[in-house]
């Protein structure tokens, strides 16, 4: 018998639950969103880590009666400006999330800043059976002077990988998705459920 049939993705990105399907490749075990299982109430990140606010997503589905989930916690951290904006990346220049004005104030914070260094971080919490476990996964990189390229999303216009030429929005979605800090977060997490449920 499998361990797991169904985990709950404590998301309501189809994309991001579609994503970390490829990664899993396990289709004995069902990854259901939040949609799916018709949870609207807002979760709230007051977390002060990527831990924190990703344990906080597994928590809340969790009082639903739910017993394998699934949270995640992403951003950004820039070396020069000690973290930032880290876990307040999508809203680091307020609400509502607005990706380009982000970018300006990243880009304005870091003028002048020789050290350009950045890593963008992924951290997953899993609830198994009320046992909590973490997975992450960085890339690292830095910001570059403007913004280059019209993919991806958020910071990637400005945020270019260790050893590559280009930027993350200039990459290939398949590129990018197999070096990025959520593959590697969500294919460490893939290595875990593969030693509990072997296909």
């Amino acid at each position: 018998m499998q361990q797991y049939k169904e985990i709950i993705f404590a998301t309501s990105n189809a994309h991001k639950v579609a994503e970390v399907d490829l990664i899993f490749q396990m289709p004995s075990i069902k990854l259901r969103s939040l949609k799916d299982i018709k949870f609207t109430k807002e979760i709230v990140e007051d977390g002060h880590t990527f831990r924190e606010n990703a344990l906080l997503k597994v928590q809340a589905i969790a009082k639903e009666g739910y017993t394998n989930i699934i949270g995640e916690d992403a951003g950004l951290e820039v070396e020069a400006l000690n973290g930032e904006p880290g876990i307040y990346s999508a809203r680091y220049s307020g609400e509502p999330v607005n990706h380009a004005r982000n970018i300006q104030k990243l880009l304005k914070n870091l003028e002048g800043a020789t050290n350009r260094k950045a890593r963008f971080v992924s951290t997953v919490c899993f609830m198994d059976e009320g046992i909590i476990s973490y997975f992450e996964g960085y890339i690292h990189g830095e910001i570059c002077m403007t913004e280059t390229g019209k993919k991806g999303f958020g910071y990637d216009p400005i945020f270019k990988p260790n050893g590559y030429q280009y930027t993350f929005a200039e990459m290939e979605d398949q590129l990018k998705s197999s070096i990025s800090h959520r593959y590697k977060s969500f294919t460490e997490l893939a290595k875990y459920l593969r030693s509990k449920n072997p296909q």
